[in-house]
């Protein structure tokens, strides 16, 4: 994790109620993929899949045995992790420099990261990647990495070093869906540049939606976990109990700048989404609605007349975008209510995505951003009053920046 000022990693996370749930207009991007309709149509086809990992980066196996022995992932995982040094401008005299963790994930020599330890994303300028990135491993031999590329949505750095110019030990990735609160982590990476630290904790949260570093966006399904994550530690990996990665520790929540035990990982499904688009296209792209939405509550349900009890509703409608071509409405009015002031006294209620349930807001920035793709058409089952719908409309690509 780069120094820099205390706003970029001492990160104060928003609550996650009403006004927390308005962040998923942040969630999706926009372009005008052609003319959309609002229609009534039959349920939509089978969820698709979510990105499948290259082939080239299965390699590695999870340790055998259920119980939480951190020596003994440690010793079977030290080896790939490693150390990035990242300079920025000339080598010699570079204008900022960057230290953080990183993890190798297949024999050929990808390493996964976070995008802002090799690149300078979140400084306020136009992001571009480090002049020079350096990998440290535990032997302390350091080798040249080329930057494969970044995601500043979820804040994931892909780089791949040379597979002849040093031992390479990939770690297995495992699966960020099922984690579960309460379930025991450990991180290897270099506080304060302090390389082959291991930390231990549990899963304090799952699933939390969490402001990005390297974005306007949101993440959706960060792991939070009391696990102690530092300067450095950034774009380390979250082990299960089984040695199986979960998570990229990009962040924490802190006041004083330290770790205070609310710790952020990037859900490793998420990230290996991104890894699948960066090795075969060089960058990644997400599809966008161009709504804000907020949790609808039974309460709030009740009190203002909506046709079902729980959804999302949809608080505005961007101009121009998939949901405004599709006619989709946003709340004319704001109220008081049960100590939030912003509550949405109308508007449509999103129930379903291509048949799969919605009871919140963050369920929609889950399927829209991990399971649906730029210029798919999808199937959004609303409530508009007591009346059902079902609306199709074909998705945009998400902007660099929401708009405003």
């Amino acid at each position: 994790m780069r120094p820099a000022p205390l706003a970029l990693i001492a990160l104060l996370c928003a609550g996650l109620g009403a006004v927390g749930a308005l962040a998923i207009a942040k969630s999706t991007g926009w372009a005008d993929l052609g003319e959309t309709q609002t229609v009534v149509l039959p349920a939509a086809a089978a969820e698709p899949p979510l990105a499948e990992t290259p082939t080239a980066v299965r390699v590695a196996k999870p340790l055998v045995g259920g119980s939480f022995e951190p020596a003994r992932i440690y010793a079977a995982r030290e080896g790939g992790v490693v150390t990035i040094f990242s300079f920025f401008g000339s080598e010699r005299q570079a204008s900022q420099a960057a230290q953080g963790s990183g993890f190798v994930v297949s024999d050929t020599g990808y390493i996964l990261t976070s995008s802002h330890v090799i690149t300078n994303a979140g400084e306020g300028s136009k992001t571009s990647a480090a002049s020079h990135v350096y990998v440290e491993f535990s032997d302390r031999d350091r080798i040249p990495a080329r930057v494969v590329g970044w995601d500043l949505f979820d804040d994931v750095g892909l780089l791949q070093v040379d597979p002849k110019a040093h031992p390479l030990s990939p770690v297995p990735l495992g699966q960020s869906a099922s984690v579960a609160v309460g379930e025991p982590v450990a991180a290897i990476g270099s506080p304060f540049g302090k390389e082959d630290s291991l930390a231990v904790g549990v899963v304090s949260a799952a699933h939390r939606a969490i402001d990005s570093l390297t974005s306007d966006y949101v993440v959706p399904d960060a792991i939070q976990t009391d696990t102690p994550i530092n300067h450095g530690n950034s774009g380390g990996p979250l082990f299960d109990s089984q040695g199986r990665v979960i998570g990229i520790n990009a962040q924490i929540r802190s006041d004083s700048g330290a770790s205070e035990g609310v710790g952020f990982a990037i859900p490793i499904d998420a990230a290996r989404r991104s890894m699948a688009q960066l090795i075969e296209h060089g960058h990644v792209d997400y599809s966008y609605l161009g709504i804000k939405t907020q949790d609808l509550t039974p309460t709030a349900a009740r009190r203002f007349g909506f046709g079902t009890t729980r959804g999302a509703v949809i608080v505005s409608v961007e101009a121009g975008s998939p949901a405004d071509k599709a006619g989709l409405r946003g709340s004319s009015a704001e109220g008081f209510f049960n100590g939030d002031p912003s509550v949405a006294k109308n508007g449509d209620v999103i129930v379903a995505v291509d048949g799969h349930p919605i009871t919140s807001a963050d369920d929609v920035l889950r399927l829209v951003s991990q399971r649906l793709s730029p210029g798919q058409r999808a199937v959004l089952t609303i409530y508009r009053g007591a009346e059902r719908r079902r609306v199709s409309l074909v998705l945009g690509r998400r902007p660099a920046n929401p708009p405003a």
